[in-house]
């Protein structure tokens, strides 16, 4: 897990070139800060929904459709991610709560909130040949970072990931 972030879920910190300025070579199609929220809170299916909420957010963000096999790549990791924290947050938490996308010039971060009382991390070992423990093995190689931030109240947390924008 990491605890490399001086700032908390939500917040990405300050952008390349000052606030509010586009980054170098960012798309003009990214809303960059443009947050979405779909509340999952006792929501039937809600790793599929959540799978087309972000699909639908990555349209109107411009990574899908994709124009390059990196583009395709890049809309697929965050699909797989989003899939796999929900599914965690479904399996270990009580459910998820709320499911979280920021686009930001050249990162989309991934929150997923829940009121369980664990901290999700990556089986170690890792053993590729089992059949489960795998969802977070897989946040951790696809994204750039990611962690946990416990609810100020100490009821639930966020399991935050970020990844990379599609060039």
């Amino acid at each position: 897990m990491s605890t490399t972030r001086p700032y908390p879920p939500g917040d990405l910190g300050p952008e390349p070139g000052g606030a509010g300025a586009p980054a170098a070579g960012a798309s003009a199609a990214v809303p960059s800060g443009q947050i979405r929220r779909l509340r999952l809170a006792g929501a039937r299916g809600a790793v599929a929904r959540a799978r087309d909420f972000a699909r639908e957010a990555l349209h109107d963000w411009g990574w899908l459709p994709a124009a390059t096999a990196d583009q395709r790549a890049a809309a697929e990791d965050v699909l797989l991610v989003v899939s796999e924290l929900v599914t965690n947050a479904c399996l270990h938490a009580e459910g998820p709560e709320e499911l979280r996308l920021r686009c930001a010039a050249k990162v989309i971060r991934l929150e997923v909130s829940d009121l369980g009382a664990g901290s999700p991390a990556p089986r170690s070992p890792h053993r590729p040949g089992r059949p489960g423990g795998h969802g977070m093995f897989i946040v951790q190689r696809l994204c750039l970072d990611w962690g946990v931030v416990r609810n100020a109240d100490g009821a639930g947390k966020t399991v935050w990931a970020e990844l990379a924008a599609p060039s």
